[in-house]
């Protein structure tokens, strides 16, 4: 597959990559940041021609390549891959048909965020780090079961609503943008806040001092502002990846 960069490349261009090549390094720079529950976990990017591209069953996001991504339609039927999409793949149907703004969609059980859904609260924001989602997270405090059957998934998106992220009580998390790189900050942001968040409770015996909800808004649309202030989390985190395993290109 070719793409325009190299390894030593410090410039580079994500949007310009295969989409089936930022799926998987999407999935592998996630895994890095705690989303690393064994073979669980599904990603979803709309193409150009409004299939969806997602991440394979079977798969652990550490090993998938680009040429291991299936391609889906709008009802999550196959259309391309020697794989199988996640007999979850409901949850990323009903969302993109509710929110055809969601370009990039995200749903694993990262390690600190899990804890924090196990609890079925909301972590405060305690850093720059964990503000970097502009609006409000939600929290989604009912468990039925898994999100195979539509209906389940469904009452997760009403639940989510314009928002872009949630945390699933009992579960996980869900995050959406508009493209990988942005899938990829809020996504890191939203597991660093809830690590923090544990730490600083679990330090400050419940004494800790969140940001006030103004100076987060404010940083987190300063960094959605544009590229002149985008902390490049999701380029470096790639540079890295292809450092360490250079065929999840192939």
């Amino acid at each position: 597959m070719s793409v325009p960069l190299t390894v030593d490349d410090r410039s580079v261009d994500i949007d310009r990559l295969p989409p089936q090549a930022q799926v998987a390094l999407l999935a592998r720079t996630l895994w890095a940041e705690g989303y690393a529950d064994h073979t669980a976990g599904h990603i979803t990017l709309k193409d150009s021609d409004d299939t969806l591209l997602t991440n394979p069953f079977t798969l652990a996001w550490d090993e998938v390549r680009a040429s291991d991504i299936v391609r889906i339609d709008k009802s999550g039927h196959k259309l391309e891959g020697r794989y199988e999409a996640s007999p979850a793949i409901a949850l990323h149907v009903e969302l993109h048909k509710a929110r055809p703004d969601v370009g990039v969609a995200v749903h694993h059980h990262p390690e600190w965020a899990t804890v924090w859904a196990g609890l079925r609260q909301l972590p405060e924001v305690y850093d720059q780090t964990s503000a970097m989602i502009p609006g409000e997270v939600t929290l989604y405090s009912e468990f039925v079961g898994d999100v195979i059957p539509a209906d389940v998934s469904r009452r997760n998106i009403e639940a989510l609503g314009d928002r872009p992220a949630a945390i699933l009580g009992n579960h996980g998390v869900l995050v959406t943008a508009p493209n990988a790189k942005v899938a990829h900050l809020r996504c890191v942001a939203l597991e660093w806040r809830c690590k923090m968040a544990w730490r600083v409770q679990v330090l400050g015996q419940g004494r800790g001092t969140p940001m006030s909800a103004p100076a987060a808004r404010a940083l987190a649309m300063r960094v959605e502002s544009g590229p002149a202030d985008w902390p490049h989390y999701f380029e470096a985190a790639v540079r890295r990846e292809l450092r360490r395993d250079p065929s999840v290109l192939e």
